[in-house]
């Protein structure tokens, strides 16, 4: 269980995602109690990125990091203080009305602080390019920081602001490294089958999805007219889209391991676009566009590379079950209900999000079932780690 860091971690992220939505709904339908001195939705966003989002960035970190260095994989008492730092601040934000504040906050903030401090000395020793992504964490942390200062303060407009900031800093990590990955896999995948097609890049297109959804980020922090915002989201949907076509994505349908990426990482162009939508034109059926974004990009993204990773590093052969497969479907259908189902359906707009929750439930529900004895058991290999 503690031997790598996705184990661990891959775990705890399933494991809340199917945890925190039924307690959402639960508030929602029965106008629960407010988070400290904030709504309660600011609960429910603020779990889902710090807590679900953030959970399987550290296991992929803690994965991917001695890969790319050459080095040997943290586990042992750093992994179970970490593990027990996260689980402390989860545990101090559902607590937040009733725990002495100066305790919330040490809680809540200590974690990503000590998940660098494991990064920071494979990744400067070998001089790695990846150590950029050392400002994805700080950018989370920061926000995450700004987030305590609004539950403290009762701040709504900070909490909503340092909310976006932090999905934003998010989107970008999964432009540079669904970036990588998406083209990456499909191309071994069809060279591994004798498949010819080249997949497209441009240096100039990568360098504009990244700087638009930089733009984006700094636009969103300092909340500009809706106009600014819209522009720049419809800017980006557009690269996002072009650069996905090039990864020839239509070649891997009948591989759902593969297709699932794609999946996820075209919730980034619709998501933005919707958003430009909504702000340049307040049309309707856009209005969710946030969770096109949060839960189609994340959601879907994490679970795409939480199953392959897993089965990858336990020496398993890189193939998902039918179970998976349906896990896959389940997710797609609960993102689009929840982004398009108020819109259609407003007089079931609580039907809609019910539906929208178990669909997520389930997915991740069928993952547990799946990857836990993964996750907790030794390597089909044998080898350790």
């Amino acid at each position: 269980m503690f031997d790598y860091g996705f184990r661990p971690f891959f775990l705890l992220a399933g494991f809340h995602a199917f945890a925190v939505v039924p307690i959402w709904l639960y508030f929602y339908a029965h106008h629960g109690a407010p988070f400290g001195s904030l709504p309660t939705m600011y609960w429910h966003s603020h779990e889902m990125l710090n807590g679900f989002v953030v959970a399987a960035i550290a296991g992929f970190m803690l994965t991917a990091v001695p890969s790319w260095t050459g080095t040997r994989g943290f586990g042992g008492v750093p992994l179970i203080v970490l593990v027990t730092l996260w689980l402390a601040g989860r545990v101090a934000m559902a607590s937040a009305g009733s725990m002495p504040f100066w305790l919330v906050t040490i809680a809540e903030l200590a974690f990503l602080p000590a998940l660098a401090a494991l990064l920071v000395p494979p990744l400067f020793r070998s001089g790695n390019r990846n150590m950029r992504l050392l400002v994805v964490l700080g950018a989370l942390w920061l926000a995450d920081a700004a987030f305590v200062v609004s539950l403290g303060s009762g701040n709504v407009a900070l909490a909503g602001r340092a909310t976006n900031f932090g999905i934003n800093v998010v989107l970008i990590l999964v432009t540079v490294i669904g970036g990588r990955i998406v083209p990456a896999f499909t191309a071994n995948a069809l060279r591994g089958r004798g498949d010819a097609v080249k997949l497209i890049s441009h240096a100039w297109l990568e360098k504009l999805v990244i700087g638009a959804m930089i733009a984006i980020a700094i636009s969103d922090a300092f909340a500009p007219p809706a106009i600014v915002s819209g522009v720049l989201a419809g800017i980006a949907a557009l690269g996002h889209a072009y650069r996905l076509s090039g990864w020839r994505g239509f070649r891997v349908s009948g591989e759902p391991i593969l297709w699932v990426l794609h999946v996820g990482y075209a919730w980034l162009p619709v998501g933005l676009a919707l958003k430009a939508l909504w702000l340049l034109g307040g049309v309707s059926f856009a209005m969710k566009w946030q969770h096109a974004l949060a839960m189609g990009v994340f959601g879907t993204m994490i679970l795409a590379v939480m199953t392959r990773a897993s089965l990858g590093h336990t020496g398993r052969a890189l193939a998902v079950s039918r179970a998976i497969t349906v896990a896959y479907v389940l997710l797609t259908l609960a993102v689009l209900v929840r982004v398009f189902g108020g819109a259609l359906w407003p007089e079931r707009y609580l039907l809609a999000m019910s539906v929208a929750g178990l669909g997520w439930m389930a997915s991740f529900f069928v993952y547990l079932v799946v990857y836990t004895p993964i996750l907790v058991g030794p390597r089909a290999d044998a080898k350790p780690g």
